[in-house]
């Protein structure tokens, strides 16, 4: 790989110096530029002006072209160092420090700690003419001072002290009221907030051992010379037990802080993933942001046309929406936003006075949405931001990725209309070629030959014309029917009507092949009314008994029955035929599909009249299935939402 440039974001006025030179060296070498920011126990503790200088080094960073990131830890170069081998860096700039002056290592500073550690990193030192203030001034700025905490530091003490003098009379040794105290003090750093309370603790239990147990009792002198030595390891070992115990709760406050961030990312991402439709993304991700960050966030979408949208407000929790969040300078900061994919808002140098943070929903060439975030005036933490960027990131694909399923759709249903066009065009241009030849033919011959031909003849000649006509109207009949139901555009006019009417109507406009089977209708006693259109259902009932008639040969036996089955109306179509294979019950349904049962007439049909029907049961809400019929032959059978027969006044005779 190239090279990797690192620095080391701080709240010192300094960093600008570092970062602008980095960002140079990046642009020189072509290279990676990150910048990264170590959040070590103290972070909590910085002043409003370290914090401010902070966010203006981050800002400075990000418009560098660094791309941010952060880690928790309290030994900087250690991190630094782990960070620079997992991500590959080859060089760190960094600012001069005066380094930490110890016993081991009197003039220690982060440059040879870094060397020390990662021998083959060039590190660049960025000489510094600002002063740099003193860290006793800065310790001595976030002194505090809590007295709920002094009093847990003396109430331990006082404890540790009562049981020292119960060792003491039962005759235990001096080791064993030393090794009480030292717990004084682990359970006093336990308890109390700061690295302090553990060090007075330290020194106090010191105090009173000599004043307590040492001879002379109850004075600050002690006659044995060996005192004094078990005075200093005693403070020592108790400081050292202070300072290691409250490093572990800080590194158990900040491993819980990022398991959490780290969870809520996590779950980010799979919501995202499960999440239907724009809506329900911008629902997920504010949801996790709120969750997050624990602050108001507005979401504003895009439309088709490509404008930004009135905002979607999320409070948090015991929070209302504020309508200052969408004031008219609110609203220029999202739109400046969008237009130019870039950070506006709080905390920026673009519409500072804002009341919230915004950020582009990013997707590959253009913003997809705009985010507020009322960040209130202490910002964000750099952790915090970086994860707000990797969630809006990841709504920005999810976005993406929602408006390619619904472009992909749309490409679907149209390939697929398209389909039904070819299917009908070809199915057409074969199948009505031998109806309209046989029309034709059929009235030349009685234009031109009417003189010779006797009536008998005559007679067959209308008759197949007229049997070509109905079979074209029924036809056509269909195919406007699936047009209109492929196309969405079929409305039901449903009322309710009664099954024995809907049957007759539908046996009156068989065709004259009726004549050659014997068909009879055998409904259940009593009325059987059904909520329906009662034109679609006819069409059912006609293709279902013309299907009939075409697949068994004359004099076959049609029976159309019903009976009530609970909310539903069973109706069934059985012929006593020929039957139908197994293998093409499952694709009898299907459009353009023809069973390889040979017809009477030897015409091929297209295929539609069985589809249709499933689609306009299915929208009544009812099903439609096929079985054997016993000994021989097949069952249609389809359902209908039964209605209940509206009573009559017996006063006057009006419908109630």
């Amino acid at each position: 790989g190239g090279e990797h440039i690192l620095i080391c974001l701080s709240g010192a006025p300094s960093n600008a110096k570092v970062i602008r030179t980095a960002a140079r060296m990046a642009d020189a070498f072509h290279s990676e530029f990150t910048a990264l920011y170590v959040e070590s126990p103290t972070a909590q503790d910085m002043d409003e002006k370290s914090l401010g200088q902070l966010r203006e080094n981050i800002r400075l960073a990000e418009d560098s072209g660094a791309q941010i990131a952060t880690v928790y830890g309290d030994d900087l170069a250690l991190q630094i160092s782990e960070y620079a081998k997992a991500g590959g860096v080859t060089k760190v700039v960094i600012g001069r420090s005066g380094g930490r002056r110890t016993l081991v290592h009197p003039q220690r500073n982060l440059a040879d700690q870094l060397m020390e550690l990662s021998p083959n990193l060039d590190v660049y030192i960025i000489p510094d003419s600002q002063p740099t203030v003193p860290p006793h001034r800065a310790a001595r700025e976030k002194f505090r001072v809590s007295l709920p905490d002094l009093f847990k530091t003396a109430a331990v003490v006082a404890f540790c002290s009562m049981v020292g003098l119960f060792f003491h009379g039962a005759g235990l040794g001096d080791a064993n009221i030393i090794t009480v105290y030292i717990l004084g003090v682990l359970i006093t750093s336990l308890l109390t907030s700061g690295r302090m309370y553990g060090g007075l603790a330290s020194l106090v239990s010191v105090v009173l051992f000599n004043y307590l147990f040492t001879q002379p009792r109850f004075t600050f002198r002690a006659y044995d010379a060996g005192y004094p030595v078990t005075f200093l390891i005693m403070f020592a070992a108790s400081f050292i037990t202070s300072t290691l115990t409250m490093r572990v709760k800080d590194q158990t406050r900040m491993a819980v802080q990022k398991a959490y961030r780290t969870q809520v990312l996590l779950e980010t991402s799979q919501k995202l993933q499960q999440a239907e439709g724009a809506g329900e993304i911008f629902s997920a991700i504010a949801g996790q942001l709120v969750k997050l960050l624990d602050c108001t966030v507005l979401l504003y979408p895009v439309d088709k046309a490509g404008e930004l949208c009135a905002p979607i407000a999320y409070p948090a929790p015991g929070q209302e929406d504020d309508p200052a969040y969408q004031a008219e300078q609110e609203q220029k900061a999202a739109q400046w936003v969008y237009q130019n994919n870039k950070h506006a808002g709080a905390t920026t140098n673009t519409f500072p006075d804002a009341r919230c943070l915004y950020l582009a929903v990013r997707g590959r060439k253009k913003a997809l949405a705009v985010a507020a975030i009322a960040v209130g005036p202490h910002g964000l933490g750099a952790f915090e931001k970086s994860l707000l960027i990797a969630m809006l990131g990841e709504c920005g694909l999810a976005l993406e990725k929602n408006a390619l399923d619904e472009a992909k759709q749309e490409v679907e249903i149209k390939a697929s209309q398209e389909a039904l066009r070819a299917n009908l065009l070809r199915s057409i241009s074969h199948d009505l070629r031998t109806p309209l030849t046989s029309i034709s033919g059929n009235a030349g011959v009685l234009m031109g030959n009417s003189s010779v031909l006797d009536e008998e003849k005559k007679q067959q000649l209308y008759t197949d014309i007229y049997d070509d006509s109905i079979w074209l109207i029924n036809l056509v009949e269909n195919l406007l029917s699936v047009t209109r139901i492929e196309n969405g555009t079929v409305s039901l006019s449903m009322a309710p009507e009664l099954l024995e009417d809907l049957v007759g109507e539908a046996l009156s406009h068989l065709s004259r092949r009726a004549q050659d089977h014997e068909i009879a209708s055998r409904l259940e006693e009593g009325l059987l009314l059904v909520d329906c259109d009662a034109r679609l259902i006819i069409q059912v009932l006609v293709n279902l008994v013309d299907n009939a008639m075409k697949y068994t040969p004359p004099g076959s036996h049609i029976e159309i029955s019903a009976r009530e089955e609970g909310a539903m109306i069973r109706v069934e179509v059985a012929d006593d035929g020929p039957g139908i294979p197994d293998e093409a019950k499952t694709k009898l349904f299907e459009m353009f599909y023809t069973a390889g049962n040979h017809r009477g007439d030897g015409r091929r049909g297209l295929g539609l009249g069985l589809s249709l029907c499933q689609s306009i049961v299915m929208a009544h809400g009812g099903s439609i299935e096929v079985r054997d019929n016993q000994p021989h032959g097949a069952v249609f059978s389809f359902t209908l939402p039964a209605t209940k027969m509206p009573e009559l006044s017996k006063a006057n005779g009006e419908v109630l």
